[in-house]
């Protein structure tokens, strides 16, 4: 089943890879309601008219790719974005329920160095250069999730997994359905941070 998707990321330094990831998802694309080429440049409007279009496309989707690229600390909108969707938002006598939310990481000069690296064989981050919501709501569930070798489980064990880009392109509708899947208990298992700070 295919779910109405929003992608949250650093215009300057994303776009290409946004376009991309719409076409990755084919068929499915039809549920995007984020961005796309045809969208119209809001640079110059208020931020209050800025959020609230943003606001009505995250409205009614059910899942959030973010992605993790180099200078996206820097974007006024990310933080903001990741913690309204993982909100229940009252409107009217509707309430939305909190998306999934899935973090691609962008391949950056042929590499990911620029945010992972490894140490005693494990994969590590470097959660400075992402906003801090995203970073407190990965390795976050509680108690921690495992896999049958017993080590922790990259997808399954974060409520905002990291995927590389490439891995996410090969199957997008993968990473998706996952995140949905950890937003159909409303984050239970997850100590879920919904604030930005």
């Amino acid at each position: 089943m295919a779910h109405k998707t929003f992608i949250s990321y650093k215009y300057s330094e994303s776009r290409e890879l946004r376009d991309k990831i719409i076409k990755a998802l084919g068929k499915d694309a039809m549920y995007y309601k984020g961005e796309n080429v045809d969208s119209k440049d809001m640079t110059d409007y208020k931020r209050e008219t800025i959020r609230k279009n943003l606001a009505d496309m995250m409205y009614d989707t059910s899942v959030t790719i973010v992605i993790l690229s180099p200078d996206m600390r820097k974007s006024e909108w990310i933080g903001w974005e990741v913690s309204y969707c993982l909100k229940e938002i009252k409107r009217k006598d509707r309430i939305s329920q909190r998306n999934g939310v899935v973090a691609v990481i962008k391949k950056v000069y042929g590499s990911y160095s620029w945010f992972k690296y490894s140490e005693n064989g494990s994969t590590k981050y470097y959660l400075n250069k992402i906003q801090d919501i995203i970073a407190d709501n990965h390795f976050n569930s509680k108690p921690p999730i495992t896999t049958s070798t017993g080590a922790y489980d990259w997808l399954n064990g974060s409520y905002i997994a990291f995927v590389e880009e490439e891995e996410f392109l090969s199957n997008p509708k993968k990473y998706i359905d996952n995140a949905y899947k950890k937003s159909e208990n409303d984050g239970k298992g997850y100590e879920l941070t919904v604030t930005e700070v």
